[in-house]
């Protein structure tokens, strides 16, 4: 709006500047005398003035007349084009120029004067590689997505510039939604230039989104071989894509294929923690529970997490607790300081019923790095020694206001994922989440009768039900929570405890899966 504002001033300004220009001519005296011969001719200021301009007019004019009869001459001498590309020498000239003002109008956002300028030059030259680009750009910076295909679709006539098309087309299915249609534009963009790095990222993207894990896998590996990537990183995604690949693994329904795709996962990235926890079950099925339990170690001694030891219990289900608390040495003898390890070893000794032992192995876990894991574990310990339930209720009700601790969380955008994924699902980030503590205004808060089904029981007998209604309806009272006893949700804390099992019970077992 400034810019045509601008225009209006200039122009009445320069109308202001030729009138009094003239005015001031026809004022002046003087003039020009011109004798030729016998012939003289006088000419006032102002007509003297416009003479010269005719003269500057009459002497162009003549140039281009002498320029045609220069064509013709050389047309009659046997040069069949040369009158022909006189007149493309000057539409040349047009269509160039016209071409820089588009250029410059896309430059400074002027979207209806660059596709004007465009479709001028359109007309003047026959370079589609050059104009028909730059009315598609100028179409969608207008917003006019109909003409931008159609631009698009023209340049995927010629193979100079049917990659650009393609990589069109894709952008405006982008927009569109249509990942689908997307996805196949991307794969023939990337089939006629893998070198491209957006092309490549692009359709990795789309592959990763849809699942499409074994073609992702394919573009990853072209991203290697064109440099696009460092080896290292190369190493760890490809290491996520297969584990991607042997998804079905965590419903227990893997064939021998994706069996191999998770431990190829984990040879790839010994450190990720779902490539270990699954490459150990797919080992289990082979019947390597030695070589599944290398995995676990390597894999703890990197980063601790309650999967992993679910994954190393699921290795003997059967076994008794006190042989499950020596086998589980070869694991928690490793980062003996770290929480995780601390909380395994409790939660072992609870198993044995040796709670003075679990109570040691938490030490002040509870107050120094208090989660509703840790406490809901010393409310179990309390519990176990035969506390009064006052002293139970007490640290249930710290459980309840306490932050969950480690959870899977996006780097990117903070987002909080209750298991591990390869692509976030809220910014849609590939490879991006990390085991961490979440800023304490993410993560969630969870109500004290969900961390019940550890704590309710006796250490010797199932509860009676009219106990456990009396404990929901005091924790209810603490945390404000309106939670029905008989929709009591499993404990996300306590990752190897039975829920429907007493604090006595065996609390390692298997087929329940670590939710953090």
């Amino acid at each position: 709006m400034l810019w045509s504002l601008f225009k209006i001033i200039l122009f009445v300004v320069a109308v202001a500047a030729l009138t009094l220009g003239a005015e001031w001519l026809l004022e002046s005296e003087g003039g020009l005398l011109i004798q030729f011969g016998g012939w003289e001719l006088s000419l006032g200021v102002l007509q003297a003035a416009i003479a010269a301009v005719l003269l500057v007019a009459v002497v162009w004019l003549g140039l281009m007349v002498l320029g045609f009869l220069h064509a013709v001459f050389k047309f009659l001498n046997g040069d069949e084009t040369a009158i022909s590309r006189y007149f493309d020498r000057n539409r040349e000239q047009k269509g160039y120029r016209e071409v820089g003002e588009a250029m410059m109008a896309l430059a400074s956002g002027d979207g209806a004067t660059a596709l004007s300028k465009a479709t001028k030059a359109e007309r003047h030259l026959q370079k589609p590689e050059l104009t028909t680009l730059l009315v598609a750009q100028a179409a969608e910076m207008q917003g006019d997505k109909i003409r931008a295909d159609q631009a698009y679709k023209k340049l995927l006539k010629d193979d100079r510039t049917r990659f650009v098309g393609v990589r069109g087309l894709m952008k405006a299915e982008l927009d569109k939604g249509n990942t689908d249609v997307a996805m196949k534009l991307a794969e023939k963009a990337f089939a006629l230039q893998p070198r491209h790095v957006d092309t490549q990222d692009t359709l990795l993207k789309l592959q990763a989104d849809s699942g499409d894990w074994t073609g992702a896998r394919q573009t990853l590996g072209a991203k290697l071989k064109y440099g696009a990537l460092p080896r290292d990183v190369h190493k760890r995604r490809d290491a996520v894509l297969a584990l991607s690949e042997a998804g079905v693994l965590l419903n227990g329904a893997a064939s021998e294929a994706e069996q191999l795709a998770a431990i190829e996962a984990n040879k790839q990235s010994p450190d990720l923690v779902p490539a270990a926890a699954m490459a150990a079950r797919a080992l289990v099925e082979q019947g390597k529970k030695r070589q599944a339990t290398k995995v676990i170690t390597k894999a703890w001694i990197a980063q601790p997490h309650p999967d992993l030891a679910a994954a190393f219990a699921a290795i003997e289900p059967d076994e008794a607790p006190a042989a499950r608390l020596k086998r589980f040495r070869a694991l928690t003898k490793h980062r003996e300081g770290d929480a995780d390890t601390r909380m395994l070893l409790a939660e072992l000794h609870i198993a044995a019923e040796d709670f003075p032992a679990a109570r040691a192995a938490l030490g002040d876990l509870a107050d120094t790095q208090p989660t509703q894991r840790s406490l809901t574990l010393m409310a179990a310990i309390e519990r176990g020694e035969g506390a009064e339930d006052a002293v139970i209720r007490a640290w249930l009700a710290k459980a309840v206001t306490a932050p969950r601790g480690p959870q899977w969380v996006c780097d990117n955008c903070n987002h909080i994922h209750g298991t591990w994924a390869p692509v976030c699902d809220n910014c849609g980030g590939f490879d991006t989440l990390s085991w961490q503590t979440p800023p304490e205004s993410e993560a969630s808060v969870m109500a004290g009768s969900d961390m019940l089904p550890l704590i309710v029981a006796a250490p010797t007998s199932e509860p009676a039900p009219e106990v456990e209604a009396e404990v929901v309806e005091e924790a209810e009272q603490m945390d404000g929570a309106q939670v029905e006893p008989e929709t009591t949700p499993e404990p996300p804390h306590a990752d190897y405890v039975d829920a429907d099992a007493p604090v006595d019970g065996e609390i390692l077992a298997p087929e329940v899966e670590a939710k953090h």
